[in-house]
């Protein structure tokens, strides 16, 4: 600790033990101007883009009409000539010719996910007759049943762009056909003939739907409201995480039921200011896929712990008024009372604390009169990583006083326990505002919306580093850990 030039005032106290002489005036440490510079965070953000499919099956149904196809064709050969043998003669059963009509039609389109896969399934019904068959039998009718399942996956290309790989399958769960005079006649090839355009259309047209669902637009208006700033702290002081987005990676998707998921993970700047909300960052287009490679979700925080020099001013006078009630011990002096009045703090140069106190003391046994001045402490705050608890290092004093010969004020401010009660006042203080501001900040960020998206974090772990002592005022750096996601919200 180290003692500085004092300034003597004018005037001089009459129980001074020698006489005065005119000093200069004292000029009060250099307020700092600096403000407080916090350094940029990258964060993988998980961005969950999700899909309904309740539109890509009514869209299907629509396009897909209920009947499916009709059959008219006239003299047709139901069942072709062959040989029997009947008692050791071979004969040759006729030709069976007969007019084919019938109608097949589809039954409710339905549409399910299961993983990657996007199930399409249309039941078929098909209802055929075979009319005046060889001029003996008016009407014979057959029914069959298929099942047609279409399978798709999605694949995203690099302007985020939804294509479709499609299956198809379908398979007769009971074959159209009808028996007559002990021979099965079938009707499948007819049915296949004329479900393969309709086939072919689902191939040629379920991509196109796909596309439909509007995938894209919704990642781009994702991605353009995610240019935002969220409040952290509303006041004491205003605090604001600017973010900024990078770059948006690809991590494939999951289907449940009619619910589709994309996986997302957004690279983004967050950025810490104290003070009014800064302007939103400037928006970028809609960068290229990129591929995911992590696991999205995580976000890094920066949160500064501020205390307001106005605001440290009662708490370090209310601390001394509190010690004040029981006498200093002054080495060399004894004990001595004291009574603290205005107290005076701001940022002083070299990242210190600056601190004016004026207080009135005397020694307990009254030998001397009252001594009454201004003492300034500059100290630099500190505490270890990780901790809340503050002290000072390379503490120097000066003051301006109206005794001139004992330094009287000057000792007082360097007796044992004077500096201390300032610097529990400042952990007191330190302690109440990170956990209410921790907890404000945890409330702040749970959700939170923001044009069209919401997003949503939890703070999983913190750590705290060094104070310092800002001309904006003394702050404690804490950086966070959590999880965060952006997702859009509905229209």
């Amino acid at each position: 600790m180290k003692i500085r030039h004092l300034a003597i005032a004018a005037s001089c106290s009459a129980m001074a033990l020698v006489g005065c002489s005119r000093e200069p005036d004292f000029e009060p440490p250099p307020r700092a101007t600096d403000t407080i510079d916090i350094e940029p965070r990258s964060s993988l953000v998980a961005v969950p883009v999700t899909a309904d499919l309740t539109a890509l099956e009514t869209q299907m149904s629509k396009e897909i009409p209920r009947t499916l196809w009709t059959i008219d064709r006239k003299d047709q050969t139901c069942a072709a000539s062959k040989k029997v043998k009947v008692a050791f003669v071979k004969l040759k059963t006729p030709t069976i010719k007969c007019d084919i009509v019938g109608t097949v039609t589809r039954g409710r389109v339905t549409i399910d996910g299961r993983g990657r896969d996007i199930i399409l399934t249309m039941p078929i019904h098909a209802e055929i007759k075979a009319q005046d068959i060889a001029g003996i039998l008016k009407q014979e009718t057959a029914t069959g049943d298929a099942r047609v399942r279409v399978v798709a996956r999605l694949s995203i290309d690099s302007q985020w762009n939804p294509q479709g790989k499609v299956d198809i399958q379908y398979d007769w769960t009971d074959e159209p056909h009808v028996d007559f005079l002990g021979q099965r006649i079938e009707f499948t090839s007819d049915a296949d003939a004329k479900l393969k355009p309709v086939i072919a259309r689902l191939e040629r047209n379920l991509p196109q739907e796909l596309a439909k669902l509007g995938l894209r637009e919704d990642i781009e208006r994702l991605w353009g409201e995610a240019f935002t700033s969220l409040q952290l702290n509303e006041t004491n002081p205003p605090v604001w995480m600017r973010i900024v987005p990078e770059q948006l990676y690809y991590g494939g998707y999951t289907l449940r039921g009619k619910r589709m998921e994309l996986r997302l993970g957004m690279k983004a700047v967050t950025e810490t200011f104290v003070g009014k909300r800064q302007p939103d960052p400037k928006r970028k287009p809609l960068p290229p896929l990129a591929k995911l490679e992590e696991q999205p979700g995580k976000m890094q925080f920066f949160i500064p712990v501020i205390a307001d020099y106005k605001q440290l001013e009662p708490v370090v006078a209310k601390a001394l008024i509190k010690r004040s009630a029981r006498p200093f011990e002054v080495p060399g002096i004894g004990p001595v009372n004291a009574r603290f009045g205005q107290v005076v703090a701001y940022g002083t140069t070299g990242n210190r604390i600056a601190l004016g106190l004026t207080f009135t003391a005397a020694r307990a046994d009254e030998k001397f009169g009252d001594a009454t001045g201004q003492v300034w402490l500059t100290a630099l705050p500190v505490n270890e990583p990780g901790s809340r608890k503050v002290s000072f290092s390379n503490l120097e004093i000066t003051g301006d006083t109206d005794r001139d010969t004992t330094d009287f004020l000057l000792q007082i401010a360097n007796s044992p326990g004077f500096s201390q009660t300032i610097a529990t006042a400042l952990t007191q203080n330190f302690e109440e505002d990170y956990d209410e501001l921790m907890a404000k900040i945890a409330n702040a960020i749970d959700t939170k919306r923001e044009g069209d998206v919401v997003i949503r974090a939890q703070i999983d772990e913190v750590k705290t580093g060094r104070l310092k002592a800002a001309g904006q005022g003394l702050y404690l750096p804490v950086w966070g850990t959590g999880t965060a996601s952006v997702i859009l919200a509905p229209r």
